[in-house]
């Protein structure tokens, strides 16, 4: 069943408040705890994008081209995560560590910059979808 999107809101808030707190204590912890907590993440990640992909499936061929290209991103996207993590493997010393800090923190911007576009076209989805609506009702 469909949850009302008002609902799909509220869901998308509090998960970005959980992100917040998980960025949090995450800055409080070992670095064991702290790679357990990505995996944690990364399988809640995947769950999200399970249920996007069968969301999208179930909504048919309209908005099948964007996901396709959403997936190409992710999967470019994880293909970048696992180079970088192979060059980690080669960055030893202070210096270009710190450098990849701070490539990472630029990378983790950009990111919550995109998510808040998504959260902005979401939200124009969502007004767009009311509008529609009302138009039903009142033709």
């Amino acid at each position: 069943m469909v949850m009302p999107l008002s609902e799909q809101l509220s869901e998308m808030s509090a998960r970005a408040k959980k992100a917040e707190d998980n960025i949090a204590a995450a800055k409080k912890e070992t670095q064991d705890k702290v790679i357990a907590r990505r995996e944690q993440i990364r399988a809640s990640a995947a769950a999200a994008a399970d249920k996007v992909d069968k969301d999208i499936k179930s909504a048919g061929d309209a908005v099948s081209g964007q996901w396709n290209a959403l997936k190409s991103k992710v999967s470019s996207d994880i293909e970048r995560l696992k180079a970088n993590r192979a060059e980690r493997k080669h960055e030893r010393d202070v210096g270009r560590a710190q450098a990849r800090a701070d490539r990472m923190a630029t990378e983790a911007e950009i990111a919550i910059d995109y998510a808040i576009a998504s959260i902005d076209d979401a939200q124009l989805a969502v007004i767009d979808a009311v509008i529609a609506d009302i138009d039903t009702r009142t033709a």
